[in-house]
């Protein structure tokens, strides 16, 4: 099979074995006993029956194992990420300075007030300045994660109808929502009523007029949505939810498109969940950490959760409970908490301006891959974006390459792949943000990779279809993998 310059000529990686133990081998030194009579085997009582004793490896094999695994990981600090949606930009090394701070690092949840007011003063400005990103009154920095923060955000508008007498059942999600939108509003007893885009990829207020009625509690809208598109009639849906009593909630996952240039407040949303992971550049991805704080109207603020951080007229801060509307807990303690201080860092360092500039760095980056990309890849929405793109495998299908095969060619070129098969309104969707971190030669690496894998779709597909080449697992069967999960690994049966 012949290859593209990208894949030909690298060595295919040798095969990744874990059974390293061999009898004899250490690579520990214990000292000494520090008496003669000292046991030293453990009591037959505490032994468990199956036990055949530790693996038997020295301290090289140990550190060359591991530091062997890091490399075959990639991350925002190897390369480029342009995962759509997720905002993965870079995360600034200060943010993990700042967090090690002994003040931070080392304050137990537990701790009295008096003991922890720096770190309740850093909560009760991180509020602030959410806030006034928002154009909110108030915000809570409890909730764990973005979908945490719809949970908390769907619940305030539940309980706020309620104390209104109304139990509405419905609740409005566009067709370029976020998987968790629709599960945020079943959790809370609602049923989400899709909505149509119209044909320039946004919402039209006639539709929504259309679905809006007295049974319906509000709308859940991403702005920009998951095509990259600025909801442009936002203004006047706002006119309409709340004209028949309901409420506009905020998916604030894409909010690195418009932080400091547009505030939802401002639009008419009562409710919004930030994403500290994406938009403040704070580590995320493999199941943690994350933080979806939660910023509210005037409507909505009595209804944040508790305790709120409070700030007397001595200066002392202390934590409330007296917020008679709330709707109670939501997590134990306070939130992630050094995940808020990482993005605090980055807040305080980049100050008004930068934030500013970081929104328009990345609906630059996002305009250029779509400039460059249009016409080799079809882009369905081909019209100025925000801070991502979305093209589709359109133009491959009739060398049956799909946009996995897509997504699995770069990989072989030593980029991550973009998004793949979503939002769900483009079929065999190729979502690209690239985040304002990338400089134009990276872009345009990435960029070379992308018109590479389309040469090659039309002279060799054979090559694509069996991408990745390069690495240690090729194409496993992702499906089994995530319904079948082995959470206990038996080393001999893996081996054979």
């Amino acid at each position: 099979m012949k290859q593209s310059k990208a894949v030909r000529g690298l060595k295919i990686a040798e095969p990744l074995i874990f059974e390293k133990s061999m009898p004899g081998r250490s690579g520990a030194s214990l000292p000494a006993p520090c008496c003669e009579d000292v046991a030293l085997e453990i009591p037959e009582e505490y032994l468990r029956g199956d036990f055949d004793g530790f693996p038997e490896v020295s301290e090289p094999q140990v550190v060359r194992h591991f530091t062997r695994l890091s490399t075959f990981n990639y991350g925002v600090d190897t390369g480029t990420y342009p995962l759509g949606s997720c905002t993965m930009k870079y995360n600034p090394k200060i943010n993990e300075v700042v967090a090690r701070l002994p003040g931070f690092s080392h304050t137990h949840p537990y701790f009295p007030e008096h003991m922890c007011q720096g770190n309740l003063e850093l909560m009760w400005e991180m509020e602030r300045y959410l806030a006034e990103i928002a154009g909110m009154k108030g915000v809570t920095l409890q909730p764990a994660a973005g979908a945490h923060g719809e949970f908390t955000g769907i619940r305030m508008i539940r309980a706020a109808l309620e104390k209104r007498g109304e139990h509405r059942k419905k609740m409005l999600v566009p067709d370029t929502a976020h998987g968790t939108n629709p599960a945020s509003c079943t959790l809370n007893g609602f049923q989400s009523i899709e909505v149509k885009s119209g044909d320039r990829g946004v919402l039209t207020a006639e539709a929504v007029e259309k679905a809006m009625d007295d049974d319906t509690a509000g709308i859940m809208i991403t702005n920009p949505n998951t095509l990259g598109l600025f909801e442009e009639e936002i203004c006047k849906i706002a006119e309409i939810v709340h004209g028949r009593g309901g409420y506009l909630y905020a998916d604030g996952a894409n909010m690195n498109a418009v932080m400091g240039v547009a505030r939802p407040g401002d639009m008419g949303f009562d409710v919004l969940h930030f994403n500290l992971h994406k938009t403040f550049s704070t580590p995320h991805g493999g199941g943690g950490p994350g933080s979806g704080p939660v910023a509210a109207g005037p409507a909505l603020e009595p209804f944040l959760p508790i305790p709120r951080v409070v700030k007397g007229a001595d200066g002392r801060f202390t934590l409330s409970c007296d917020h008679e509307d709330s709707i109670g807990r939501l997590k134990a303690f306070f939130g992630n908490y050094l995940v808020i201080v990482r993005a605090y860092a980055y807040i305080r360092e980049m100050g008004a301006r930068g934030i500013l500039d970081s929104a328009h760095m990345a609906v630059l980056n996002a305009n250029y891959v779509r400039t460059r990309i249009s016409g080799t890849y079809n882009v369905p929405y081909n019209r100025t974006c925000m801070h991502e793109c979305v093209a589709d495998d359109t133009t491959f299908k009739k060398y049956k390459v799909n946009n996995v095969d897509v997504a699995k060619g770069l990989i072989d070129r030593g980029f991550h792949p973009p998004t793949v098969s979503f939002p769900l309104n483009v079929h065999g969707a190729l979502m690209i943000e690239p985040t304002e971190s990338e400089a134009k030669e990276d872009l345009d690496r990435f960029v070379d990779a992308l018109m590479d894998i389309a040469e090659v779709a039309r002279t060799n597909p054979d090559e694509l279809h069996l991408a990745p080449h390069n690495t240690h697992i090729s194409r496993p069967d992702e499906a089994s993998a995530a319904r079948s999960l082995i959470l206990t690994a038996d080393m001999e049966s893996l081996g054979s």
